[in-house]
């Protein structure tokens, strides 16, 4: 029976040799990963369970990486209670400040997720890492308790769409260009529990930073799970990464799609989505004059050295406009070091930008750059619904680095094509 790699993973955690879109199974999970929001709530579930074991504690992952340092007293205690449980079952994979990061790029910095796993995370953009070839969604708190216990969750296969890219990306056009694009066709709902698989030449030539953009926001299509089948590009990012066996899946020639859809993007421009949906895209030709208050570069979206170097290419030896203030966020303490080693940081600090430690921070309106009534902001963040970053009448816009960062020098939303 031909099957898409998503269907063939779900097969293999399931002990079964195919399985069918819409058939309810149960899984066994590679990690369960929770943050400092989610995991307090899943803690308290399992505390209240009075198993005496966690199902494994080298497969479960717990980064606090939304509210710290921590911002208030609260967020203090949600830490502290992760940091706690981690001690008393032995989790392997806690996260304190100085080896913290943005938990979507961390773990796969870290070699913890890998072609071919099961992932399941009490965080939306758990999807991210289904550019490995992996498995991975976000599920609730209470998942989380009950997979910390079991260490399998129970799955609707969720049927595949098809999503081919073909032609040559012009100069500044990225993969969060390819999602806002796609999103911007099929609309927030276009991919509801669905496997949205990226796949054609493109996608081929895209490295990994970009891939794992697209994945992590095939969430905002409403999808199940988005996932790009591992190739040598795949391979050297492991390579030195994997501390695990893996096994690479790859779908069959003739596995049956709910949908198939093609897209040229040869002529694709940088793409801006406007508020308060991620489907309200725009080529930035189409923009018009939009002026911003504060520009965001980082997330788990475009926090990657390789975000950080196409900012500092469009920043270097400009200054940003006396309007707008520019925010930069390293994903990880590596990026952050390796950002420091080419010379990165010195250049967003000539460009009067201010560089922050590796944190979720403003993009859910945490802290670290909310903004104020009426203000407007471009970022590489992955959402721009209403109060996303602050108050009710803020504004975010929706693009990618080299947009940000030329936005951040012109003090509205610009092409760097403009410099």
């Amino acid at each position: 029976m031909p099957q898409t790699i998503t269907e063939k993973i779900l097969a293999a955690h399931a002990g079964r040799e195919s399985v069918a879109p819409g058939e309810l199974l149960s899984v066994g999970i590679d990690l369960v990963l929770a943050n400092d929001i989610t995991a307090p709530i899943a803690i308290d579930l399992f505390e209240k369970s009075h198993i005496p074991t966690v199902f494994d504690p080298e497969r479960i992952a717990l980064v606090p990486d939304h509210f710290v340092p921590n911002k208030d007293i609260r967020s203090a205690e949600q830490v502290q209670t992760m940091r706690r449980f981690a001690k008393k079952y032995g989790i392997k994979h806690f996260f304190e400040l100085g080896e913290m990061g943005i938990e979507h790029v961390l773990l796969p910095e870290q070699g913890l997720t890998l072609p071919g796993d099961v992932v399941i995370g009490a965080d939306s953009h758990t999807c991210t890492y289904g550019a490995l070839g992996a498995f991975a969604t976000g599920v609730g708190s209470t998942d989380v308790a009950a997979a910390m216990i079991t260490g399998e969750i129970w799955f609707k296969v969720p049927e595949s769409i098809r999503l081919s890219y073909v032609g040559e990306l012009k100069k500044w056009v990225t993969g969060k260009d390819l999602i806002l694009h796609t999103i911007g066709d099929i609309g927030v709902d276009g991919a509801t529990y669905r496997a949205m698989e990226f796949v054609g030449e493109v996608i081929e030539a895209l490295p990994m930073s970009d891939r794992m953009t697209m994945a992590n926001m095939a969430i905002e299509a409403g999808a199940k799970s988005g996932i790009i089948a591992p190739d040598q590009v795949t391979l050297d990012y492991i390579e030195q990464r994997a501390k695990r066996p893996f096994e690479c899946f790859h779908s069959d020639q003739d596995a049956v799609y709910e949908e198939e859809k093609s897209y040229d993007v040869s002529a694709l421009e940088p793409q801006v989505a406007f508020p308060h949906l991620p489907e309200n895209t725009r080529p930035i030709s189409d923009v018009g004059t939009i002026p911003i208050e504060q520009a965001v570069i980082g997330s788990c979206t475009n926090g990657r050295i390789e975000d950080l170097r196409i900012a500092a290419q469009v920043l270097k030896g400009r200054t940003i406009n006396k309007n707008v203030r520019l925010i930069m966020i390293p994903a990880t303490p590596s990026i952050y070091r390796q950002a420091m080693a080419e010379g990165l940081l010195e250049i967003f600090l000539n460009a009067k930008g201010v560089i922050s430690p590796p944190t979720c921070g403003p993009c859910l309106g945490g802290f670290m750059g909310i903004l104020g009534p009426g203000e407007r902001a471009v970022a590489t963040t992955n959402r721009n619904f209403v109060g996303r970053m602050g108050h009710s009448t803020s504004e975010v816009y929706l693009a990618n680095p080299a947009v940000a960062a030329a936005s951040a020098i012109l003090g509205r939303i610009a092409s760097p094509e403009e410099l």
